[in-house]
């Protein structure tokens, strides 16, 4: 057994292009709050419930630590969020308002059980799971 417990995703790193877009897609699309910021490096976080998901501009003089994508592949499938319950509709009226394309629907197991999934992609290609929930065919 390892020294501590855990406790849950703390954050995750996308490298982006156009730090003002990706603000405005998890603020408004997603529904994240402001974090921490770090002018310094090119770095803005935002709190997605009690995590954070951290955007990094590659064209900031601060990132060159930072490791690009390689060109065509990626070093992450996706990111799963997990919401609050909602309506399918309002969640495909919600993605259609700000032109967000569904990748697909599914509906399948997760941390908190079987749930209703919306998947799509941020500006920058990085791929989201917004999942509701689980759903339970007895109505709990």
């Amino acid at each position: 057994m390892p020294p501590f417990s855990l406790v849950g995703i703390d954050h995750v790193v996308f490298l982006v292009d156009d730090m003002p877009r990706a603000l405005k897609f998890y603020g408004e699309v997603i529904g994240c709050v402001p974090g921490y910021s770090y002018p310094a490096l090119g770095m803005e976080q935002v709190w997605c419930g009690a995590a954070l998901i951290v955007l990094w501009d590659v064209t900031h003089p601060g990132a060159t630590s930072a490791i690009p994508p390689v060109k065509g592949g990626r070093n992450v499938d996706h990111l799963c969020i997990a919401t609050s319950p909602f309506a399918p509709d309002a969640m495909r009226a919600h993605l259609a308002a700000h032109n967000v394309q569904i990748d697909r629907e599914a509906v399948h197991g997760g941390a908190r059980g079987v749930g209703h999934s919306f998947y799509i992609f941020d500006p920058f290609g990085n791929k989201l799971e917004i999942k509701g929930p689980a759903e339970y065919p007895d109505g709990r």
